[in-house]
């Protein structure tokens, strides 16, 4: 029997697993890594501690699978965080700078008042926000004091990773996490000649662009397994949960509810037009030239609010608390929580909204601040999906939901009455995981094409709306007015 081991690189943590030919976890390793926070509104990582983290847990995994024969290595990543690093020394020139780093908006703002949105939106499905790679470049080769020397790499977290796992031989990525640096022509599936010059970008300094599934290189000693194992698929986190979730065809659409929450709807082969509010992306290219484009709704913050209830109020002692203690209350008793830690994602785009609890009475308890911190999940997603459908003319019929806070049934069950469709949690919820080992297991030949894997999707739980369309709708309402509290609330972008 062939096993894939798949890396998935978030943002808080590197997790890798190891996958039978059914899609089974049969192995898996997990390592926390530093959140640095330097200013207001920067957030900041260690490319290093990541890459350690990385070799840490493919050793520990490989370690309880030792004779199994190895197909092929799968690696998703947190996408737009930016790694810079010299290529003599491979070393990071800077700490990576985070996707949820607002420390450019400014600069965004002044690009937008220049016109340069539409060329923007245009060309990468993207909207002018902080969010993506390219402003963060552009603030590392000038504040940030990075030399734009010969020697200069750039990438997402999966061409850092990728360049030490095969020895410095491979400076590459694929299009959906180039989609996501706002450099990237997603019509074109190339560099953007005109996006470069724009943000002052050495053109050298970028990796190749490959197909997501396919053979990018090989493991060299030290990176936690043996040499010359394939590395044959790569993903964005969120693209990979898709692949992950099956959903193969146009209109399907899943949710992941991590650190942030990202709705993504599979819309087919051609690139759609920009639509107000969401995003276009790259969706993943197989090794055939074969192409999936995406409509995406970010939501900047949904696990992180559990974080926060733990390590900043102490509200909770374990995130797994979350979900009985959100329950054991019938209501929040009017209280809203808007976690707008980072700005407001889709479909607000506000990079200086800052969180809000509004409703507070004497009353409020722990349990209350539990739920509010999931239902505001269920509400963010409800605002992306209203957004999705009315752009896209797409009804969401049904959403697959998969990450870490999938797990609460309350919160499916919320989802489920603010969409008024069904929500339904896969047996392996691992799916951004899955996704990478798919792509990287289709290219070797352990799976043979869509419809095998779509097939190996099993369903754990599936639940149908409780609420009425006219409760969920009042609740909503409230929502929104919270919303509106928290936005525009951080004047000078920190």
């Amino acid at each position: 029997m062939a096993i894939v081991l798949s890396i998935d690189a978030g943002t808080s943590s590197v997790r890798s697993f190891a996958f039978d030919e059914a899609g089974a976890p049969l192995a898996s390793a997990a390592r926390e890594f530093t959140q640095h926070y330097p200013r207001p509104g920067w957030v900041e990582h260690d490319a290093e501690e990541i890459l350690a983290a990385v070799v840490a847990t493919l050793g520990e995994v490989r370690a309880r699978v030792p004779d199994e024969p190895v197909a092929a290595i799968g690696l998703t990543v947190q996408r737009e965080t930016t790694v810079v690093w010299d290529r003599r020394t491979g070393r990071p020139l800077h700490r990576a700078i985070v996707w949820q780093d607002r420390r450019t908006a400014g600069r965004c703002d002044q690009l937008e008042a220049a016109g340069h949105l539409e060329v923007v939106r245009a060309r990468t499905g993207l909207v002018l926000d902080p969010y993506f790679s390219a402003t963060k470049l552009e603030w590392l080769l000038g504040e940030g004091g990075v030399p734009a020397t010969g020697d200069l790499a750039f990438g997402t977290v999966d061409s850092w990773l990728l360049w030490h796992l095969t020895g410095g031989a491979v400076h590459a990525t694929e299009p959906g996490n180039a989609s996501r640096t706002m450099l990237f022509d997603i019509r074109d599936l190339a560099w953007s000649g005109e996006l470069v010059e724009l943000f002052g970008v050495p053109a050298g300094c970028l990796p190749e662009v490959r197909p997501s599934s396919g053979r990018f290189g090989v493991t060299v000693e030290g990176c936690g397994v043996e040499a010359g194992i394939p590395v044959s698929g790569i993903a964005g986190d969120q693209q990979a949960a898709l692949f992950g979730q099956a959903c193969f065809e146009p209109g399907t659409t899943k949710n992941t509810y991590g650190t942030g929450s990202f709705v993504l709807m599979n819309v087919g082969p051609e690139c759609p037009e920009p639509v107000e509010g969401l995003l276009t992306t790259v969706a993943w290219q197989l090794a055939d030239g074969t192409v999936a484009y995406a409509l995406e709704g970010a939501i900047f913050s949904t696990g992180s609010a559990i974080q926060w209830l733990r390590d900043g109020l102490g509200v909770i002692d374990e995130a797994a608390e979350t979900g009985p203690l959100a329950a054991s209350v019938d209501d929040t008793g009017g209280v809203y929580l808007v976690p707008a830690f980072t700005g407001l994602g889709s479909p607000w785009w506000d990079p200086y909204a800052r969180g809000a609890v509004v409703g507070i009475t004497r009353g409020t308890g722990r349990a209350h601040l539990a739920r509010a911190v999931v239902e505001a999940m269920a509400y963010q997603t409800r605002d992306v999906v209203d957004a999705m459908q009315a752009a896209s003319g797409r009804e969401v019929v049904h959403l697959r939901a998969d990450g870490g806070a999938s797990v609460m049934d309350l919160l499916l069950q919320l989802q489920a009455d603010q969409l008024q469709v069904p929500v339904s949690r896969p047996v392996n919820q691992e799916t951004t995981a899955l996704g990478a080992a798919y792509l990287a297991g289709l290219a070797e030949g352990v799976w043979g094409s869509l419809d095998e894997l779509a097939a190996q999707w099993q369903l754990d739980v599936e639940v149908s709306p409780r609420a009425d369309r006219a409760s969920a709708d009042a609740l909503h309402a409230g929502w929104r007015r919270a919303v509106e509290r928290a936005r525009g609330w951080a004047t000078d972008g920190a």
